[in-house]
């Protein structure tokens, strides 16, 4: 007779070994131990065989009986369930040592003796971050254009658009080794770059370095706020963020040590951002301190200082002096990132400057002082170099 789930849950364990069955080939093995698992047996080529069919409760009577229909479909197509069952097997192996990121690690493991330490754990750590949670378990040879496309724009969306080109690079360098290697036949990555340089357009506009004299000058003759004005330099020199700016606090800048410490709550990523500060934001900020010092905001609004100033602020000044669409307050830091990477800067330092490292890929607090005296020379030429090329 047929099994049902009360015999199943009552059948208890003997000295020995026994089954329970319920047709058709199934039945259900209790061990001494206790343990209850599922068996199918068959017979193919005129011999008997027999398959597990999985442990219960896990695998439920229904389940079971599923599973045995199916091997008995098998059995009648001229097929063994055990040999479709290891072949079933062996390409999930065969995926598994095909998938994206076992590929990407092979190729890194091979070029990092190459490469500084710092420099491969960077290389590494995007992947980690960026690319494996996506697409690491897909096989190689079945990634797609669009789905590569769709994970590049989760970093550009964030705004790091040097290390999405850096990161899309090292994609198609492991696309290549996988052809090379004979897993896949074509490095859908390749494809890429004009799709993504389309979507950059959709940016914040922002100026090139050979833009900054004019706006500078224009910036100097501002009639208007002076606050304002003061601001606007601080956002273009620290690469911070509006709001960042805006609500900034006296109590969180250290003047005497040079760094200002914003805290997680103020974050977009919710992670406290350490900001060095260079003579000219120092310079920027003694003077603030006489304006502003009394108060408990940096840029206490204007209406109302125990609010921050407007949101509007900064881009009012910037459509005054006649660069309405040519740049806003955001556009800053894509300033800063393009320049200092056309330096030559390492692009850990600048990833973290414009903290766009978020929860899943920051370092710590370890990594921000291990870069705060890297990032402080970095941003110290940044500053003479922006507000020197006016003259």
């Amino acid at each position: 007779m047929p099994l049902n789930d009360m015999q199943i849950r009552r059948a208890k364990p003997e000295d020995k070994p026994y089954t329970l069955g319920d047709g058709q080939g199934l039945s259900l093995l209790i061990e001494p131990n206790g343990s209850k698992s599922w068996r199918f047996r068959y017979r193919y080529a005129g011999k008997p065989k027999m398959i597990s069919l999985g442990v219960y409760p896990t695998i439920t009577l229904a389940d079971a009986r599923s599973r045995r229909d199916e091997a008995r479909k098998l059995v009648a197509e001229g097929k063994n369930p055990s040999e479709v069952r290891k072949e079933q097997k062996l390409a999930l192996q065969t995926e598994s040592e095909n998938a994206f990121e076992k590929i990407a690690r092979e190729w890194h493991q091979l070029k990092s003796a190459k490469w500084s330490a710092g420099y491969a754990s960077d290389i590494m750590e995007a992947f980690k971050n960026d690319i494996f949670p996506y697409v690491g378990t897909r096989p190689v040879g079945e990634i797609k254009p669009l789905e590569l496309l769709n994970v590049l724009r989760k970093i550009e969306k964030r705004g790091a658009l040097e290390k999405m080109r850096k990161v899309r690079q090292r994609c198609s360098e492991v696309f290549r080794y996988a052809i090379a290697t004979g897993r896949a036949e074509y490095n859908p990555a390749a494809d890429l770059s004009s799709a993504l340089e389309v979507h950059q357009s959709n940016h914040f506009p922002f100026l090139k370095a050979d833009e900054i004299p004019d706006f500078l000058r224009a910036l100097e003759g501002y009639s208007g706020s002076k606050l304002v004005q003061i601001a606007t330099k601080l956002l273009m020199i620290t690469g911070v963020r509006t709001i960042e700016l805006r609500a900034a606090l006296w109590q969180e800048f250290d003047l005497d040590n040079a760094i200002w410490e914003i805290p997680a709550e103020r974050m977009k990523m919710r992670r406290p951002h350490l900001v060095p500060l260079s003579a000219q934001a120092l310079d920027l900020l003694h003077e603030l301190k006489t304006m502003t010092g009394n108060y408990r905001y940096v840029f206490p609004g204007r209406n109302d200082p125990n609010k921050p100033m407007s949101e509007a602020s900064i881009n009012q000044v910037i459509k005054r002096i006649g660069y309405a669409g040519q740049v806003t307050g955001h556009g800053f830091r894509h300033s800063m990132s393009t320049i200092l990477h056309e330096q030559g800067y390492d692009t850990v330092w600048i990833e973290m400057q414009l903290a766009h490292v978020d929860k899943n890929s920051i370092r710590g607090t370890y990594n921000h002082a291990q870069y705060i005296d890297k990032r402080s020379i970095m941003l110290q030429w940044y500053a003479e170099f922006i507000l020197g090329i006016r003259n």
